[in-house]
């Protein structure tokens, strides 16, 4: 009678039974309208929280697949999975998909390993900014541009005007303070398992799998399911946290579809987000 109520019971919660939580980070980083949501620390928290209490985890296992994106978001993700690492003391594996590049690899140095596939997309540890330069079509259709400021330095790389150097100038120093923190962070989480020199770690070329681990970016060539297996054992429970349903979720959803004013948005955010990936040859 005993052992029939057992097999009632969720795997997960039976004694004994080794259980490793599971949470999907999947996408740009930062990039947010009402139709394509990105990957933001407000958007992972309650998620990353609900996979660090799971009862009798022995860890807990992130699928990275993200070009990149926001630079202060995926700092703010690694850095709210360091803390949950460290308060609950668990350790943290990281599973790379297609690609952990730029945001996405900054993200996956909260791991305690890294794991990937020989043909996953690592690194790209850099800064880039981009834009347009329409001075001569404005020139062309007779169209005038005039910006009117309180503050001289109000108005930067405007799109609309001449580049100015000053303001490429400053725009370099700002990048070249971002690329320190990352290349700090990768350091420190890396450590001596990084056997490139700087000059081809920190450039932001990027790399396949196995390539990326002989660079000590990786740990290893690993899926999930293996690797928990052969770590864990067989019977190994590994039950996917993903973010709450329900009537709010319902009512989200219904508000972006009526959102028709977003629609421009989302467009410009589904290029943008393609032009990420694309990046990479993904």
């Amino acid at each position: 009678m005993m052992e029939f109520l057992a097999r009632l019971v969720p795997a997960r919660w039976r004694r004994g039974v080794p259980v490793v939580p599971v949470v999907r980070l999947t996408g740009a980083i930062g990039a947010v309208t009402p139709f394509r949501p990105g990957l933001t620390l407000a958007a992972v928290a309650k998620v990353l929280e609900r996979a660090f209490t799971v009862r009798g985890a022995k860890a807990v296992a992130l699928v990275i697949n993200s070009p990149g994106g926001s630079a202060v978001q995926s700092r703010q993700i690694f850095l709210r999975i360091r803390q949950l690492a460290t308060e609950k003391n668990l350790p943290v594996l990281v599973f790379v998909e297609d690609a952990a590049a730029s945001g996405g690899y900054m993200i996956a140095c909260a791991g305690d390993e890294i794991f990937c596939d020989p043909s996953s997309i690592l690194g790209s540890i850099g800064v880039v900014g981009a834009t347009f330069g329409f001075q001569d079509l404005m020139r062309r259709i007779g169209v005038e541009r005039r910006v009117y400021t309180a503050g001289e330095r109000k108005v930067t790389l405007d799109p609309f005007l001449p580049e100015n150097p000053d303001d490429v100038a400053r725009l370099k120093a700002i990048q070249r303070d971002i690329h320190a923190v990352f290349i700090a962070l990768v350091k420190e989480r890396r450590g001596t398992r990084l056997k490139g020199g700087e000059d081809e770690l920190f450039s932001g070329e990027f790399w396949a799998g196995e390539r990326a681990v002989a660079l000590g970016l990786a740990d290893a060539i690993g899926d999930l399911r293996g690797v928990l297996h052969a770590r864990f054992g067989d019977k190994v429970v590994t039950p996917v946290v993903a973010p709450q349903g329900g009537l709010l979720a319902l009512l989200s959803r219904r508000s972006r579809a009526d959102a028709v004013n977003g629609l421009p948005d989302a467009a410009l955010s589904a290029l943008e987000a393609r032009a990420l990936w694309a990046r990479y040859g993904l």
